[in-house]
């Protein structure tokens, strides 16, 4: 198959994948998604669905039985997330857990440093961290669409990895993070509105199975 007929097959997996999606269970889908292909064609979803956090997701899953033990486990760490850290939002993807704080929560408009309140929120996230530590984080920062392009590139990439510096001084290990800026190449809402343009202001936390995690839930999928 060509690269030309891989992309086509993957454009139309994806979209199978994308509705299906929504008539299942968290469990289904964190055994279906493992089926994409991997992170070539998580990358190809995450594009058809316009979702960074989506795609890493798809790309990052193991899929069949150990990816189902892996969603129960996340199942778990998104709704001590969801409990006890109030400025999140918390969503379950897949084998992985998507967190979203607004711009408000963790900075100053147009701002790379951390206010006042961020680390009241970030210490009660960075708890469950550490309760939960064989899994990988990525830290997206994303920007609304007002200012030059690579003005906004470097503004989410100083707020990604301000958050990541953070995160170590709490206790959370440098090589379980990595730190990724979008600027404004992946808005959730429209930008012509102000209410939308709040709503692209944000950090994205993607939290997936480390290798270990990956490991052990191969060896309780296989009693």
């Amino acid at each position: 198959m060509n690269s030309l007929q891989k992309s086509i097959f993957l454009l139309a997996f994806a979209s199978l994948v994308l509705a299906g999606c929504k008539n299942m269970n968290k469990t289904q889908k964190g055994a279906a998604i493992g089926t994409a292909g991997g992170a070539a064609a998580g990358a190809v979803i995450g594009r058809a669905a316009g979702n960074t956090a989506l795609g890493a997701i798809i790309g990052a899953a193991v899929g069949g039985v150990t990816g189902a033990v892996i969603g129960r486990k996340m199942d778990k760490q998104a709704e001590e997330i969801e409990k006890n850290v109030p400025g999140a939002k918390v969503e379950r993807v897949g084998e992985g857990i998507v967190v979203d704080f607004s711009e408000k929560i963790l900075f100053a408009y147009d701002r790379s440093d951390l206010n006042t309140s961020a680390t009241s929120n970030l210490n009660k996230l960075v708890d469950i961290l550490n309760e939960y530590p064989d899994t990988n984080i990525e830290i997206q920062g994303h920007t609304d669409s007002k200012g030059s392009d690579d003005y906004n590139m470097r503004l989410s990439e100083r707020r990604a990895s301000e958050v990541s510096s953070y995160l170590r001084t709490r206790g959370v290990a440098g090589p379980r993070m990595t730190t990724k800026g979008y600027g404004e190449s992946a808005p959730v809402a429209d930008n012509n509105t102000d209410d939308g343009r709040a709503q692209n202001r944000r950090v994205t936390f993607l939290i997936t199975a480390n290798q270990k995690m990956v490991d052990d839930a191969k060896k309780e999928a296989a009693k």
